[in-house]
């Protein structure tokens, strides 16, 4: 069993799955993101959307990374995290303005103060404030703030987005056929709108990533990071602290900026390539929960997705698995491993695209293609090795 399943936590989600099964999955079952009939206001060219996500278990991350430092200002990098991890989703459908957003904060009040909360408040209309300046409108409706230390360890921050879209709008992963190039858009970096080097860690595998980069003495200094019944052979295995200096392509860090780097969200990006190219736009992928292997879930049929031309390994990632000795197979489905933005079309659009991703200050390249096969299947080519995930 991997160390992740250990930890009690799923790349895949197999559980959640087969709970959902029997539910509703909407008008377009192939789409990112659940998509239904109007029914807030009963037209027929028009659909609902509501989408729930959160930065997940990096709250623990900041939460250390806050009571070893004193910097409270961390907090406001998870606001974007649970931002992002929603409005991404929704990139992938093609919803890029007038979102609704209500934000859910379940708190452990004897450890997380009030001030740790106005930074997160305070971040997320910060975050949608500089995402306006792009042309994309995300409405901040309040939502819900909980003190529930019974059930909440530390922290927990989460929020819903809401829209109403047109059809004629809508990029439902359908058109995804043999033929198609994959363009893949880099998570790390420094784009243009970010202000400092992002690892590109996003908010998926930050169980693995904390457990295995950290040093045990975190284990004793901070127990309410973890869950006791754990093993103490899965916990906090690493050899690095939160304030450990590290030099990344020309910029200076630390192991807990770069844990912590904020969710990249590709906002500003897609509502250019999609006022641009919508008709060349196949289907988009966002390699969140799964990784490399998420856009296996999304294909309207039996084909051969070919990953051969993937970005360098960002370093975030070679340390992960330097430290907990994951596999290669393991860390392509629980990490994003460069790219967190797939787009498939035509080759000629795709060079379009890259060019307006540089522009950005995003590093973009064709890293696969589809192709004809009986079945569903994955290779991912990278060096000396491969990879082969059937579905």
């Amino acid at each position: 069993m991997s160390l992740y399943a250990q930890r009690g936590v799923s790349a895949q989600k197999e559980e959640v799955h087969a709970a959902i099964q029997k539910l509703d999955q909407g008008l377009y079952p192939e789409a990112f993101c659940k998509i239904y009939p109007d029914f807030l206001c009963g037209d027929p060219d028009w659909v609902n959307i509501m989408h729930a996500d959160g930065a997940g278990t990096k709250s623990i991350l900041a939460y250390i990374y806050w009571k070893e430092t004193g910097d409270a200002s961390v907090w406001k990098g998870i606001a974007q995290d649970a931002i992002a991890m929603n409005l991404d989703d929704l990139l992938c459908i093609g919803v890029t303005d007038n979102i609704l957003f209500s934000s859910t904060i379940d708190r452990n009040k004897l450890q997380i103060p009030g001030a740790v909360l106005e930074q997160i408040i305070n971040g997320t209309q910060e975050f949608f404030d500089q995402l306006a300046k792009f042309g994309v409108h995300i409405h901040y409706l309040g939502g819900e703030t909980a003190d529930v230390g019974d059930v909440v360890r530390t922290i927990a921050v989460n929020g819903t987005m809401t829209a109403r879209w047109p059809k004629n709008k809508l990029i439902t992963n359908e058109k995804i056929a043999p033929g198609n190039v994959i363009v893949g858009f880099a998570s790390y970096g420094k784009a243009n709108y970010e202000s400092e080097y992002n690892s590109g860690l996003g908010s998926n595998g930050l169980t693995s990533a904390r457990h295995d980069v950290l040093t045990k003495r975190y284990a004793t200094s901070f127990p309410e990071t973890f869950e006791p019944a754990l093993n103490d052979m899965v916990v906090y295995l690493g050899k690095n602290g939160m304030t450990d200096q590290i030099s990344i392509d020309g910029f200076d860090t630390t192991i807990g900026k770069l844990l912590l780097s904020p969710t990249r969200t590709y906002a500003p990006l897609m509502k250019k390539l999609l006022d641009q190219y919508f008709e060349a736009v196949a289907g988009v992928i966002h390699c969140s929960g799964g990784g490399q292997t998420k856009c296996m879930k999304y294909l309207p049929g039996p084909m051969k997705i070919i990953k051969d031309h993937l970005f360098e390994t960002p370093p975030i990632f070679k340390l992960i698995q330097l430290n907990s000795g994951a596999d290669d197979r393991e860390m392509y489905q629980v990490f994003n491993m460069g790219h967190r933005l797939e787009i498939f079309t035509d080759p000629l659009s795709a060079e379009k695209m890259i060019q307006d991703a540089n522009e950005l200050g995003i590093e973009a390249r064709i890293i696969g293609r589809v192709e004809s096969s009986v079945k569903k299947e994955l290779l991912i080519k990278k060096g000396s090795y491969e990879l082969v995930y059937e579905f």
